[in-house]
Formats: C-alpha cells, structure tokens, sequence
C-alpha cells in the first residue's frame, strides 16, 4: 500500500524532532523562562534578547533531562538575538541557511511552550522578509527580516528552533508579536555575523534608521529602465528617528541604501552594522513616480 500525503508529513515532523529536540534547551532566568539552541559543539547556545533580557545567567534544562548553568555571554537588542555559555551543553544542531526558504515550505518548531519542554509544532512558511516594530522604553526598534509561520507559538518558544524538512535550524523563534502569530529570526549569513560579533565583543554596536519595510514590486517602467525588478516599501517611518528626520515617508519605495540595491528588509540590515553610525548614508526611494535621493545619518542603537 503506497504511503498517504499525511503519513508523509508525519513521518518528516517525528524525524525532524526526534533530531533537533535533543539540542534544544528550556531556560531559566531569574525573571522569566524560554528556549535555546546549541549552536556550537563548545557549548554556546543561541536563544532571543528579549528572554535573558537584563540577567546575567541562569540554568538550561535538556531534552534528557540534564542540567547545565550558563553564563549570557552577549545579546543584540535589534535583532533579537542573544548568545549564551554552557560549557556541559550537548552538541550543536545542524543549521541551515534561511534565504533558501520559501513561502508554503513545512517547517517545524520546538521549544518549551508554557513550561511544556520539548514541545514540537508544525506548519508553513506563511510570509518572509516581515519587518516587526518593537520598543523598549523610549527606542523604538525594528526587527527586520522576520520568517511569518502559522506553526502555532507561545510564551516560552521563544528563543526555540524553526526547522526545515532536513531537520536544519532556519529560525529562532519569538513570541514577541503575541500569540497567534509565529515569527522567527531567520538563521543567514548577517546573522551569523551578529553571532560570531556576540561571541566576540558582547555586543553589536548597531546603527538605527527607524524604517518598517515589506519587499515590493517596482512598477514595470522603473524596473525597465533601472534593470531592479524590487524595493522595499516604507509602511513605518519610526516618528522622530533617522529616516524621519531625512524626511523618508511612509509608502516611500526604497531602491538603495549606501549606493546598494535592497530588494528586502535584509539588505537594509546589511548597511547598518557600526561602520555607518553616524555617517551620511545616501537612500534612494521612488516617490509618486520619480525618485528621490534622501541622504540619512543613522544613530547608535541603544538601550
């Protein structure tokens, strides 16, 4: 008898969580609980900012049960992301590269929701390059180049894994966005720069425009005569931030930050890491059909 479609999909989500549950760990903070991955095989684990928040360190519990302290070692408010020290941790999971996703992909997440541990849910890709609003006091921060699921997430997946179909790290979940929504920080190239930056220095010295941006189509003529066939239209200007001041506007096109072509909210991210803080940063946008240079000088994130 030929195997259904739905024992298909079953069998791919128990392979893929019976090979990354075990790298998956709960983590107790003083304030609060939540998921981390182990990302490498000396025992640095990968979870969100907003979970260790101010803490300096704490317990994270395995899948076998085992326990291991672990000092936080940096985390990057921006992107979300926080990198942790547990010397008695397991091996790494496989990671993969999130830029290789599509939408209507399967994908599965594992975390600890609500205190479950090991708690495993599926679902598909449902949008990429989401750009998220977030603030902290009075900053207004931008997540960027989020991964949209309907894998349902709660308090306490984040920081937890969204895995491929090969069983591969794509994502780190956050629950940020409230339940019902499933939002991941996508595993890729600027981030694995912004970790290897933690595991470093501690910190990411981070230069902030205040955009909110969605990949959209360039018309047709302007996609003829520039050869770009996407930007990166403006659905938040941040009141008050960098692009507010330089005068960029909400439904504003973006077609180059820096002299470079963005077709998402990841090319914007590339050019505001700290070599720009601070520095005249010429933005192209398209404007009721003519285009628009805009020069911006990004400030320092800070806390």
């Amino acid at each position: 008898m030929d195997e259904s479609p739905l024992d298909a999909y079953s069998r791919i989500v128990v392979a893929v969580a019976r090979d990354v549950t075990p790298h998956v760990a709960s983590v107790r903070m003083r304030r609060g609980t939540g998921s981390a991955v182990v990302f490498t095989d000396d025992g640095f684990l990968l979870t969100n900012a907003h979970v260790v928040g101010s803490g300096r360190d704490g317990t994270a519990v395995f899948a076998d049960g085992s326990e291991a302290r672990f000092d936080v070692v940096g985390a990057d408010p921006l992107s979300d992301l926080a990198v942790l020290k547990a010397p008695d941790a397991p091996p790494a999971a496989v990671f993969g590269d999130a830029d290789a996703l599509r939408v209507g992909q399967l994908v599965i997440a594992v975390g600890n929701p609500l205190g479950l541990a090991g708690s495993v849910t599926a679902g598909v890709v449902s949008a990429l390059g989401r750009a998220v609003p977030v603030s902290s006091g009075r900053v207004g921060r931008v997540i960027e180049d989020v991964i949209q699921t309907d894998a349902a997430l709660n308090p306490g997946n984040s920081g937890g894994a969204l895995a491929n179909s090969r069983g591969e790290v794509v994502g780190i979940n956050t629950a940020l966005a409230g339940i019902g929504l499933g939002l991941a920080i996508p595993m890729n190239s600027t981030t694995q720069r912004i970790l290897s930056t933690l595991m470093v220095e501690g910190r990411v010295r981070r230069a902030y425009l205040g955009v909110v941006g969605v990949p959209a189509p360039l018309p047709d003529p302007v996609a003829e005569r520039t050869g770009q066939k996407a930007g990166v239209r403006l659905v938040q200007v941040v009141p008050g931030g960098p692009a507010d001041r330089a005068g960029l506007h909400d439904g504003d096109l973006v077609l180059s930050v820096a002299r470079t072509e963005v077709k998402d909210a990841q090319g914007i991210q590339r050019q505001l890491f700290a070599e720009a803080i601070g520095l005249p940063l010429p933005v192209t946008v398209l404007r009721n059909g003519a285009m628009v240079d805009v020069i911006a000088t990004p400030t320092e994130l800070t806390a």
